[in-house]
């Protein structure tokens, strides 16, 4: 077994996030791993990880031994128009390896032979699935403009913010690399939300619907919570348009601070009680309010230098005043 079909493996056995599973991989690769999390090999002290919380962790993976089939998934998703990256790989995202708690692999459907762009060139735009009118134009104004100057726009494919950012984005897309990304919290054999299947096709046309799940997966609130960390280490800025204080959105936001991308909101109207910058500068004193896609294009591009020169950066300080508002 070679470390694809074993990282394929391990999507399906753990969790994403699972502490101890990535302990495993890290300390003894992900075949060993695998071999020892499903009881092949005997279980041996590690220093990070104590006995008691080793045989937790495998009477929490044993139920889900007997479905290991990786080579089964990885047939699965050749053949609905994908594959299975994983950290080496052309293709594999630069901007995950930000993460202190990347994926162990990225499933994908679409045009791969498009790539992923560098978090330089793209921008996630996330918020409320019961969006305003005034949230949904705002939304399609920026997606269209960055598309329009070679940035892609990366999204969840949720009702509301989501989908008018991927619909906006494919409308102004010029043919120049993926228009769009959707990052999903299940696995890809299924688009979800349902309603949004013919916008997950669309966007296959020239980019892709990404997630760190096999196929057969089905999304939950804490799949949709740690999909977020994955939209927000791809972009390069993360802007919430409109969103309520408990919001996921700004769980996308805590996520691109965390690994210190820019984090943007619009300033929202008055006669809406879903805008969410006041409460993001409560604990994100950098957040850049923007109402100017130029501005953006500044963020985004800005730190390809200091990407290619090693590592993420803390960001400065970089609020934006507004001229103007939208009402």
């Amino acid at each position: 077994m070679n470390d694809r079909i074993a990282r394929a493996a391990l999507t399906r056995l753990f969790e994403p996030n699972d502490t101890i599973g990535r302990t495993l991989v890290g300390r003894l690769g992900a075949y060993a791993a695998l071999r020892l999390a499903t009881g092949t090999q005997p279980a041996h002290t590690l220093p990070d990880v104590t006995p008691e919380e080793l045989a937790a962790a495998m009477k929490r993976w044993a139920p889900r031994v007997p479905d290991l089939a990786p080579e089964k998934d990885l047939a699965t998703i050749e053949r609905l128009g994908g594959g299975f990256l994983i950290p080496g790989d052309e293709h594999w995202p630069a901007g995950l390896d930000d993460l202190p708690d990347a994926p162990l692999g990225l499933w994908y459907r679409g045009n791969i032979g498009n790539g992923i762009p560098d978090p330089s060139s793209c921008a996630a735009l996330t918020g409320s699935r019961d969006c305003t009118s005034y949230g949904a134009a705002v939304t399609g104004d920026i997606a269209y403009s960055l598309v329009q100057r070679g940035i892609c726009v990366i999204a969840g494919l949720a009702y509301g913010i989501d989908a008018h950012a991927h619909r906006a984005a494919l409308a102004g897309s010029t043919g120049n690399g993926p228009a769009t990304i959707a990052v999903l919290a299940g696995g890809l054999d299924r688009d979800y939300p349902s309603g949004n299947a013919d916008l997950a096709a669309a966007i296959r046309a020239n980019g892709l619907t990404l997630s760190e799940l096999p196929p057969g997966s089905a999304p939950t609130r804490y799949r949709f919570l740690q999909r977020n960390r994955i939209i927000a280490a791809l972009a390069g800025v993360t802007c919430v348009v409109e969103a309520r204080w408990r919001s996921g959105a700004l769980n996308t936001a805590h996520h691109a601070e965390t690994i210190a991308r820019h984090v943007a909101a619009v300033p929202g109207s008055v006669h809406s009680v879903i805008w969410v910058l006041s409460t993001l500068m409560r604990w994100i004193p950098r957040i850049c309010c923007v109402n100017d896609v130029h501005v953006w294009g500044r963020f985004v591009r800005r730190d390809a230098g200091q990407r290619s020169s090693g590592g993420s950066r803390r960001i400065q300080n970089a609020t934006h005043r507004p001229q103007r508002r939208h009402m």
